[in-house]
């Protein structure tokens, strides 16, 4: 089999964008269906009676905003509100006999569509329903499929074969004929389920490697539902963004390791991881962990970096860099650093309180590998991906300078 090799410049700037489109969808999707399933365990999904009348698997608007603000959710009745019309809007829930297009905080029966067969499964949720089954089947299987592996001098972890993941999807009766197989790894790639390990190929029946990009397993936080997200900002690699915090007495606890310049966004929203992968920005979501706290604010600094250094210089035997591993185990909102820039990236700012910097992080440090995959020839969206995809706890390899 000829492998066909196609640059991520190539496949086109639409598929990105498109590709960002369904992850913002996914996060819906996922957001809900976790929901769900944490509702059925806590018996608030339960049969209820009405009049005489039966209503299978629902559950009472005003209980469920009670045991949102009780699992500490939302910070009070009307942020659950708005959390919720989000997935009424999504088609994810409904009022039991559809007379409310509104979620009310009031004695009323709703359902998640899910639960009683009415969600609208058009094209882009049935790729990502199929790509969350096929994700927990694999992570659930025995077999080795699932291996670290070399590519292109670098060790990447979890990898798929190819052409193996198309004969399990073969075995396991996910798919028909090869073709149909590789058929769904092109899409499972263009909705950014999947990925080739350096973001250099489509998927084709071979010898690649790719890795799921998306992590289904990791928990979503439902406040993130009613927070859009912001424009996109144009910047160059030399001049990265980062947030400061604000308590909400309206003291500055900024951790900007340099000044910002004039243009300032204000960006309503709760950190949800210390890496931002949306709109190329990389800052911190860093509001403190109470909901109500104060907006951070969004800043355009100039690089931390005195001057950009290239791969081959670090990896100079006796050169002026020393190597050093960390090992950062996130907390509720995040890792508590900004990456930035481009082969190498480097660390933009450190949140003094947050995991990295007590695991030793920090500024103008190269970043050389992330759970074992060599990084040094990826820029910083590529590196942030990693991380938000990845598991809780991560091992990276940094170089700074002696």
């Amino acid at each position: 089999m000829v492998h066909v090799s196609v640059a991520m410049d190539g496949i086109g700037n639409t598929m990105q964008k498109k590709a960002a489109e369904l992850e913002r969808l996914a996060e819906v999707l996922i957001t809900g269906e976790q929901l769900r399933l944490r509702l059925h365990e806590g018996k608030v999904i339960k049969d209820r009676r009405h009049h005489l009348r039966t209503y299978p698997n629902c559950f009472v608007a005003k209980e469920l905003i009670d045991w949102l603000i009780e699992h500490k959710e939302a910070s009070d009745r009307d942020t659950a509100i708005r959390m919720m019309q989000k997935l009424l809007d999504q088609s994810i829930i409904h009022h039991v006999c559809d007379e409310h297009r509104e979620f009310k905080d009031m004695k009323l029966f709703y359902r998640f569509r899910k639960d009683d067969g009415t969600f609208p499964l058009d094209s882009e949720a049935k790729v990502f329903m199929r790509g969350q089954r096929i994700y927990e089947k694999l992570m659930n299987t025995e077999s080795n499929l699932l291996q670290s592996r070399e590519e292109e001098g670098g060790t990447f972890e979890r990898t798929l074969v190819a052409s193996e993941f198309i004969d399990w999807l073969l075995q396991e009766g996910e798919m028909a004929t090869r073709e149909e197989a590789e058929q769904l790894g092109r899409r499972l790639l263009e909705h950014g389920i999947i990925q080739h390990v350096t973001n250099k190929h489509h998927f084709v029946d071979g010898s690649l490697l790719f890795q799921f990009r998306m992590n289904f397993r990791r928990r979503r936080r439902l406040i993130e539902l009613i927070y859009e997200r912001g424009r996109c900002i144009l910047e160059n690699h030399d001049s990265p963004f980062c947030l400061r915090k604000q308590n909400s007495d309206g003291g500055n606890t900024s951790f900007l390791s340099v000044s910002p310049t004039k243009e300032i966004r204000v960006v309503v929203g709760v950190r949800r991881s210390s890496m931002s992968s949306s709109c190329g920005s990389s800052g911190y979501y860093s509001s403190s962990p109470t909901l109500s706290s104060s907006p951070p604010v969004l800043c355009n600094p100039k690089s931390v970096l005195k001057r950009q250094v290239s791969p081959e210089e670090l990896q100079t035997p006796g050169g002026p860099f020393m190597k050093k591993t960390f090992t950062i185990v996130g907390d509720a909102v995040g890792w508590g650093f900004v990456v930035r820039g481009s082969k190498p990236c480097h660390i933009q700012a450190v949140d003094p309180g947050g995991p990295a910097a007590a695991a030793g992080m920090k500024v103008c440090q190269f970043v050389v590998s992330v759970n074992g995959l060599s990084v040094l020839s990826h820029d910083y969206r590529t590196v942030s991906n990693l991380i938000l995809t990845g598991p809780r706890t991560i091992v990276m390899e940094v170089m700074e300078e002696v």
